[in-house]
């Protein structure tokens, strides 16, 4: 009798654990879709952030602007990406939030994995057509695998700089 309520009271045990790790994985299961991806920008985006970081060099000036671009926390970062600013003549980058470092510097020679010169493009479409889309292969974040991207470039009318933005495909 005593083998009969000891056999019962582990079998009770295991059902409990087994219930409880059972409802655990359905919770888990059931609200893991819940918790939202990190939203991506769109290109529609990518144009409207330019053209109102360019609005705002009209308004208040390159160096106002560019510390608003540094922000990490300003309106200049959204979703998964950022707007940076090259100047055209100096052919070097001059505000980008994500990474300072490469204030300063000539990104002439920077070539993609395919050996595309995309800034230079992105110093082109400024100097030419004023705006448009520049397309070319660079790894995500964290990432080494080498992914479309689309960067849309705008010049500040009247300025010597350009305002970019870019999303992966």
């Amino acid at each position: 009798m005593v083998l009969v309520d000891l056999f019962t009271k582990k079998e009770k045990q295991m059902k409990k654990k087994l219930t409880i790790a059972v409802l655990v994985s359905l919770f888990m299961f059931c609200f893991t879709g819940l918790v939202p991806a990190q939203e991506k920008a769109t290109k529609e985006e990518c144009i409207e952030k330019c053209k109102e970081a360019a609005q705002m060099v009209q308004e208040k000036g390159l160096d106002a602007t560019l510390a608003v671009i540094m922000d990490k926390n300003g309106p200049f970062v959204w979703k998964d990406t950022y707007i940076f600013c090259i100047d055209i003549e100096k052919k070097a980058n001059i505000a980008h939030p994500i990474k300072p470092k490469l204030i300063g510097k000539n990104l002439m020679h920077v070539k993609d994995t395919g050996g595309k010169l995309f800034f230079a493009e992105f110093i082109n479409t400024a100097k030419g057509k004023g705006a448009g889309w520049v397309e070319y292969m660079w790894p995500k974040p964290g990432e080494k695998k080498p992914s479309k991207k689309m960067t849309y470039v705008y010049k500040v009318p009247g300025e010597s700089v350009f305002m970019a933005a870019g999303i992966y495909e």
